[in-house]
């Protein structure tokens, strides 16, 4: 008895050691919250305005966040989403003569079509994921500049620029309920379905996924298009809210994107993600910015910020992933 109880005992420390490490970005984001709160409180840190500004800012990276939570937890990595933004803003703004709806489904079409073409060239040929990313963002990226001949398109419809970005409903911006929509539905996805144990599962153990029957190449294409689709709609939010479409938009989207994930406590190796972690992250990542500019730093220092954040978190995961190894 006392053996069994000794065991059981031992059993719950490391589940209460896990549940420690996966609040500690709750803690981070308090703890940077009151730091701002006191040291800018004369500079308006704390209005509502500009607290709803941060979560406004935030919200298409957040988005894009939920997509890439679900391609770092199979173990893959998807680099060009970021023309896929610009892809579809462009692509929303070229088809808005024709109507709200045909502008919206094409936009999202055009995103989630690259997203195949990436999951076909990952799962069915083989070629990694980075590689085969990396090259399609050359690939969209001029075929954004093409159609566009380099210019802006205006977004003039007030009832897409209403809904997909620059609307309020009461002191509430619309971007910000996108991003809740987005990530309660990213969270029940990745932790209440099938789909997202699967996803998980691919991730942390390939070999183990295939034994249990998992078909983890099909896995490696639904995570690829659901990235895209999700960038595209970030894409169709940043040509509502600028009520207009470029090729350049979405193109400095990355380093915030993967350092919201990996902040928010989501593997770079696969096998561990969590979507509202990846969401604290973003709003981290719009609070240190915003906190920045009111203390005065120019563009190129929040750039160097941001670099050294990142580099601060991988180190972090990768100090996380030899512990498990040992």
């Amino acid at each position: 008895m006392d053996i069994t109880a000794n065991k059981a005992d031992t059993a719950v420390v490391p589940a209460r050691q896990t549940d420690w490490k996966s609040s500690v970005i709750y803690l981070v984001f308090i703890g940077i919250f009151i730091f701002f709160s006191i040291t800018l409180h004369d500079k308006g840190f704390l209005e509502a305005g500009n607290l709803m500004n941060i979560a406004r800012q935030t919200a298409m990276i957040s988005i894009m966040a939920v997509g890439m939570t679900f391609v770092l937890s199979a173990a893959e990595i998807d680099l060009s989403f970021g023309a896929i933004v610009a892809l579809s803003a462009v692509t929303a703004a070229m088809l808005m003569p024709y109507g709200i709806g045909w502008a919206v489904l094409g936009a999202l079409l055009a995103g989630s079509l690259c997203g195949l073409i990436n999951g076909l060239f990952v799962a069915k040929v083989g070629i990694p994921s980075f590689l085969v990313t990396l090259g399609m963002a050359g690939i969209i990226t001029g075929v954004t500049r093409w159609i566009t001949a380099l210019q802006s398109i205006p977004v003039e419809n007030e009832t897409f620029v209403f809904v997909f970005g620059s609307g309020d409903i009461g002191p509430v911006s619309v971007l910000f309920i996108w991003m809740v929509l987005i990530a309660v539905l990213g969270h029940v996805l990745l932790r209440r379905t099938a789909f997202g144990k699967e996803v998980l599962a691919s991730g942390g153990n390939k070999i183990a996924a295939m034994y249990s029957g998992i078909n983890v190449n099909r896995i490696k294409l639904y995570v690829l298009v659901l990235n895209a689709a999700l960038a595209a709609l970030a894409g169709i939010l940043y040509a509502g809210r600028l009520q207009s479409a470029r090729y350049t938009l979405g193109e400095n989207d990355l380093m915030m994107v993967v350092a919201a994930v990996i902040i928010g406590g989501t593997s770079l190796f696969g096998g561990k993600g969590t979507v509202m972690g990846s969401i604290i992250g973003a709003l981290i990542m719009g609070m240190v910015n915003n906190g920045l500019v009111l203390m005065g730093l120019n563009v190129d220092q929040q750039m160097i910020f941001r670099g050294l954040i990142i580099i601060f978190a991988v180190t972090l995961t990768m100090g996380n992933l030899r512990k498990k190894k040992r």
